[in-house]
Order: C-alpha cells, then structure tokens, then sequence
C-alpha cells in the first residue's frame, strides 16, 4: 500500500504495478491534477470514495489518495506464446474472464502451476486482485505462473487464434463434452465467472464450446474446481 500524492505519482512513475487507487471525492491542487494526468497517461481508473473510506484504510496522512500495489509483475502474452513455441512446447494458457473471487483467482493460479500451464489472462477490470488473499490461496504460484493483464480480452483471444491456438470455452452453452476436444493441439481455455460466465462475443469467436458433465441435483461446480478438471483433462491427453 502507498499513500500520499507524491508517493503515488513515484510509484507509477516507477513503473509499479497498481491494483487499486482510492482517490477522495472533490480533492483539487496542483500536485492532484498533475497526479490525474498521470492516470490518464497510464489507463489507470481511480475509484472516488469519501474520506471516511480513506481513513479506514490507514490512519495516517494519506492525503486522499492510497494506492495498492500489485505484488506481482504482468507480462504479455505477446511475448509468452512465442517464447513456449521457441522452447518447442505445445501452449496450454487459461484466460479467466470476470473471475473475481480471490481465493479463487488464487486456487486456480496453484492448480495452473502444478499443471504445468504456461499463463494465465485476465482481463484489466473485472478481475479478482492479485492481493495477499490470493498469493496464500495459490500457495505462492502466482509468484511463478506468468500472469498477463490486457485491457481487451477478445483482442487477446484473437491474437491467439491468429497465433495457431484453439479457443475452447468452458460453458454450460453446449452439450459437447469436455471429454470430446483434442487439447493436444495448442490451445487457450477460457473460463467465465460463476454469475455471468463467458462473455457472448468470447464464445462466438470460439473454435469450441465444451461443458462438464453433471450428474447430481446441483446444476454448477466452483469455477476452480471446473479450472481443474479441464486442465487436467489436457493434461491427460498430452501425457
């Protein structure tokens, strides 16, 4: 967490990763428009909340503006899929589109990991937070599974369609089973939220829609333990 104007300019200036931004409703000055520009520069969003808000989060002098920083370094997936073609592996990323749980967010990272896949993506809003909650929830493997934040998640499905990828979104849309895609080709499964799923244009843009069969009286599983099944679906396949 950085509090303080100045101290928050530094650290984007610094190029740190920012998770979060509490700004206090009203605040003006100088050094707070100079920081407002520096969002703009940066698409970062700020949140306006009172300063009620503010000074329950720290009682110090933050003078209306906290930020929390990101524990974690993003990377590009740009740069990932070619590295894995380079080192002659076959890609397996997973794309979480609107998971917002954080413990989730965190135990699908842990079982990502263990499984051996090669990124993460999420999407720059509507994503649970890389946060303490969610580095103890993956059990530190979102300190080694490269994790990649785009502001347009359809544009990065498409780059990876256009990289040799098969989409294959996990969603109730369809009686193909999971058990009937080949995942030993290169491939990106996509996952959706519990509430919402996966965004239409997602699984317009797909190659194949694949669900997990159900068999009791409850109609959906957590979304990381739906993460795990398909994974290690792949996984099995390509053992």
């Amino acid at each position: 967490m950085v509090f303080g104007i100045r101290a928050v300019i530094e650290a984007i200036n610094s190029g740190k990763e920012i998770e979060a931004l509490f700004m206090q409703r009203g605040l003006g000055g100088g050094l707070m428009m100079e920081l407002k520009s520096l969002l703009n520069e940066n698409g970062i969003t700020a949140q306006q909340v009172p300063v009620e808000k503010l000074n329950r989060i720290t009682q110090k002098n933050h003078q209306g503006v906290i930020a929390i920083i990101s524990p974690i370094t993003y990377q590009r997936i740009e740069d990932i899929v070619p590295q894995v073609f380079e080192q002659g592996k076959v890609p397996l990323i997973l794309v979480l589109d609107g998971v917002t749980d954080v413990r989730n967010m965190g135990a699908i990272a842990r079982t990502a990991e263990c499984a051996g896949v090669d990124a993460i993506v999420i999407p720059s809003k509507g994503s649970a937070q890389i946060n303490p909650d969610a580095i103890k929830t993956s059990a530190g493997a979102l300190y080694k599974i490269p994790v990649c934040r785009h502001d347009n998640l359809l544009q990065t499905v498409k780059f990876l369609q256009e990289s040799g990828l098969q989409v294959v979104c996990c969603t109730e849309k369809t009686e193909t089973s999971i058990y009937s895609i080949d995942y030993s080709l290169p491939t990106a499964i996509v996952m959706g939220s519990e509430e919402d799923g996966i965004r239409n244009e997602i699984i317009r843009s797909a190659e194949h829609l694949a669900k997990i069969p159900m068999f009791g009286e409850i109609a959906s599983l957590n979304v990381s333990v739906s993460a795990a099944v398909i994974i290690y679906e792949a996984v099995r396949q390509r053992s």
